[in-house]
């Protein structure tokens, strides 16, 4: 996890105004003061007469600057990309395919991709939210999330483009940063202690007279018949001793020598998703060689570099289309020539390119395969001066796990099994402003039904997109956002829709 250089309150809450007047920007002046927590680092001791002081002084780390109202921004400007955008976001969707059983029809399914908007909203909680674990305490800074998707498309002889609420969330952000020690004091034992002052037993097996055994006793003998029991204190050095009867009660100042708890990381995101599932995400800030501050515009790959897998709406356990990183597709390049064939037993013998063709063929391409490409081609004409990088998962290769449940329905028949975010806070120059800007992207791996060999078959669902404060887009696209997420109620929630049949012109069927 990380640690922040330790201010005064007063200087804490004058941080974003500062940076205004100084030539530091937001994230400059917030990361500077930051770095990484080790054992060797000194532990604040808790303190009970500055538990105010604390609440008030609760750290939010990078997550301070997201406070406040986020809308899509949608990149038209840009003449990095060819197509008109209607809507900063994309998602794909991957789902069974109707009439369908995961327990006998193998990897048929329905494949969507469309653009969407969204309001993301955070609101820091006050105070901070306080741990209690003994010897151990961590105060969290905690910031609730509210989000809001409409995917947008466009309707058949309407100028007119349609908005369809598709997903609500709500959530909480977790700067999980400052930790105390809280060791025992006089007045906590004799308030929390619970037992008997004076235990007979204790006096008839040990001779021990104490007030209460507040320390460990040790059995020693000077020979093998003439065995006593003393308390470890007055133990000398070297002495040997034969048994340890474990103390009943802390002594004041008890814990202060440890165990120390240095969390694994920084942040954490639960979330309640409302298909069935919640989730808890941990994660931390990514540094590069200069720190935790990355200087200039996040790198996202180009040519035969944008097949990875790890970022692909096609898993490998989909037959990844007939390619993989050493034999890949260029996702700069128009799709493959066999993308628009009518595809047999001959031209895909292994029926690996049919069941992918639809993905490929999507109006929407190379979105449609790695969603992660409009994050940056709307990056290619920004002048971005630094970044903080953020990487949370529920499933860690190493250390402590979140996790994700799901209600019955969603664990029988589309188990949600594991989620990977990644978010790039930026600074933004424009007309010599500066600009707050948030791009995301979520890949939810689903499982259901099987392959041919009988393999859990892994469909991956993304989504990314581009945001700014409200207050920094313009006036025509504010214009859809108060419209769309601010005038009233909207039409019911609905799952993401998902077509039966392919998009016109993709010619995936055989026969």
């Amino acid at each position: 996890m990380l640690k922040r250089k330790k201010e005064s309150s007063e200087n804490e809450n004058l941080l974003l105004k500062q940076s205004v007047q100084t030539q530091k920007g937001v994230l400059e002046e917030l990361m500077s003061g930051y770095s990484k927590l080790t054992i060797d680092d000194p532990l604040f001791p808790f303190k009970e007469k500055n538990l105010e002081e604390i609440g008030n002084d609760v750290d939010y780390g990078v997550l301070k600057v997201l406070d406040g109202t986020w809308v899509s921004y949608n990149a038209d400007y840009n003449s990095n990309i060819d197509r008109k955008l209607n809507g900063s976001g994309i998602h794909t969707t991957i789902m069974p395919s109707p009439g369908t059983n995961s327990g006998s029809i193998p990897g048929k399914f329905s494949f969507e991709c469309e653009e969407y908007i969204e309001k993301l909203t955070f609101s820091l909680v006050p105070g901070g939210v306080r741990n209690r674990g003994g010897g151990n305490e961590l105060f969290c800074g905690a910031i609730k999330y509210e989000q809001s998707i409409q995917s947008v498309n466009t309707v058949e002889g309407q100028s007119a483009l349609k908005y369809t609420p598709i997903h609500e969330e709500n959530g909480m952000y977790l700067w999980l940063s400052d930790v105390y020690n809280h060791a025992a004091t006089k007045e906590s034992i004799e308030r929390d202690r619970g037992i008997h002052a004076f235990d007979e037993q204790d006096f008839k097996d040990y001779g021990y007279k104490g007030e209460y055994r507040n320390e460990p006793l040790v059995q020693i003998s000077s020979d093998e018949n003439n065995k006593q029991y003393i308390l470890l204190s007055d133990l000398k050095e070297g002495q040997e001793y034969y048994e340890i009867i474990p103390a009943k009660e802390l002594k004041p100042g008890a814990g202060n020598q440890g165990p120390y708890f240095i969390p694994d990381y920084s942040i954490s995101r639960s979330g309640v998703i409302p298909h069935g599932s919640t989730i808890t995400l941990l994660g931390d800030i990514v540094p590069n060689q200069s720190g935790y501050l990355i200087d200039g515009s996040p790198k996202f790959p180009t040519g035969d570099a944008t097949w990875n897998p790890d970022f692909l709406s096609i898993s490998p356990t989909m037959g990844g289309a007939g390619a993989s990183v050493k034999n890949p597709i260029n996702l700069d390049q128009p799709a493959p020539a066999w993308v628009h064939e009518k595809l047999n037993d001959q031209n895909d013998p292994g029926e690996n390119k049919i069941y992918t063709q639809r993905i490929l063929a999507h109006d929407l391409y190379p979105y449609s395969v790695r969603p992660d490409m409009r994050l940056r081609d709307t990056l290619s004409g920004q002048n971005v001066s630094n970044y903080v990088f953020v990487q949370m998962s529920s499933r860690n290769k190493t250390g402590a796990q979140g996790g994700i449940l799901n209600v019955p329905f969603v664990n029988r028949f589309v188990p949600t099994v594991e989620m990977n975010m990644r978010m790039w806070i930026e600074t933004v120059i424009e007309n010599g402003k500066e600009i707050l800007q948030l791009q995301y992207e979520q890949i939810i791996f689903f499982e259901f039904m099987f392959g041919d060999d009988g393999g859990t078959t892994s469909w991956p669902h993304i989504q990314v997109n581009t945001l700014r404060k409200l207050e920094d887009i313009p006036a025509d696209q504010r214009r859809v956002i108060e419209e769309q997420f601010f005038e009233g109620p909207k039409a019911n929630i609905n799952s993401f829709s998902s077509e039966v049949n392919p998009p016109a012109g993709c010619p995936y069927h055989k026969g």
